[in-house]
């Protein structure tokens, strides 16, 4: 922060003829008195509206999610957390506008998986996620579900992975993008059981869904809350969940764990993120009123409809998870081929 400052009354010639050190002595007097503490900026803050910059279009599943966190923020903190939706480029448009925003607490990410994947996609990113971006926690984690078009002759996942083994190269699988995680979920899950299938992205979730339900696609994995709709009118069918657990929404649907595939977790988790160089004493208020949100009994009541699950972390639990993360998708991305420069 710089502060300028002039003594009242005062001119070079009339303070010529004192000691240099008084002079000093007043100064730092005077900017003691003037520049806030760390501490003394966390306790006013915020001030204004906090600016959420979410990386996908609105009424998307991370949309949906994000907003339901937003609205208990800005009753806990009272000061509007107003969503801008800043979509493109698998969240990278958005990391790299919050990476150059100033680091004020005023302009937070809210990033999912994505954040990730992209260090291993892109080769020129724009920024480093791990030195430009500070992490706050962790919000929420929603699970992804493998769905087929009602037409494929399979009710099992071991049904549809013989009928796919039967049908080599026949079947096509979309997703919400290249890269995304509904992809590269998709693309395990077909490399783990020996299915060949051909990849078509979409530009976001939506369109790929019209497209499994009108038959143009055979099968995909897409977030649960994505996907509910369709299969509550049985215009696709939900053959298994990617969670280590089932879940309340679907209690019925087995994970891909339990249908032979001993060990297969993932999901499409979430988080905040600030720019770094973020006041420590800022990003510790974010994590408080952040968790103290995910507990609140309507936040987690309105997140269990869309089938995601609350985390909650410290910042230093969510950096852990995120360097982690960006380790075990490297390597999947490598054995993709998959490069989006």
């Amino acid at each position: 922060m710089t502060i300028r400052f002039n003594i009242s009354g005062t001119s070079p010639r009339s303070i010529g003829r004192r000691p240099v050190l008084a002079l000093a002595v007043l100064a730092a007097a005077t900017l003691a008195t003037l520049a806030p503490t760390g501490s003394a900026v966390a306790q006013s803050y915020p001030t204004r509206a906090i600016s959420l910059v979410v990386p996908f279009p609105p009424g998307g599943p991370t949309d949906l999610v994000a907003r339901v966190i937003a609205q208990q923020m800005s009753a806990q903190m009272g000061q509007p957390v107003v969503v801008d939706n800043r979509p493109g480029a698998n969240g990278n448009i958005a990391g790299a506008a919050v990476s150059r925003a100033t680091p004020d607490g005023y302009t937070v990410l809210y990033n999912t998986s994505s954040i990730t994947l992209s260090p291993a996609l892109y080769k020129n990113l724009g920024y480093d996620v791990k030195k430009d971006l500070a992490p706050v926690g962790s919000t929420a984690v929603v699970p992804l579900a493998l769905v087929v078009n009602p037409s494929i002759p399979a009710n099992t996942v071991q049904e549809f992975i013989a009928y796919a083994k039967a049908n080599p190269g026949k079947l096509s699988y979309g997703s919400a993008g290249n890269g995304n995680v509904t992809h590269l979920v998709a693309y395990q899950f077909a490399q783990l059981n020996g299915i060949e299938a051909t990849h078509i992205p979409y530009r976001g979730s939506a369109p790929a869904n019209v497209d499994l339900v009108a038959g143009q696609t055979h099968f995909m994995t897409d977030t649960i809350n994505s996907v509910a709709g369709f299969i509550r009118d049985n215009r696709m069918k939900l053959l298994g969940l990617t969670t280590a657990k089932r879940i309340a929404l679907f209690p019925d649907a087995p994970t891909l764990s339990e249908s032979g595939m001993p060990g297969f977790e993932a999901g499409a988790w979430q988080g905040m993120m600030v720019p770094a160089g973020t006041p420590a004493d800022v990003i510790s208020r974010l994590n408080t009123e952040l968790n103290k949100a995910l507990k609140s009994a309507e936040v987690q009541e309105r997140l269990a409809k869309q089938g995601a699950e609350t985390l909650g972390s410290t910042p230093a639990e969510y950096g852990a998870y995120i360097d982690s993360e960006i380790k075990r998708w490297g390597a999947l991305v490598k054995a993709t081929g998959i490069s989006l420069d």
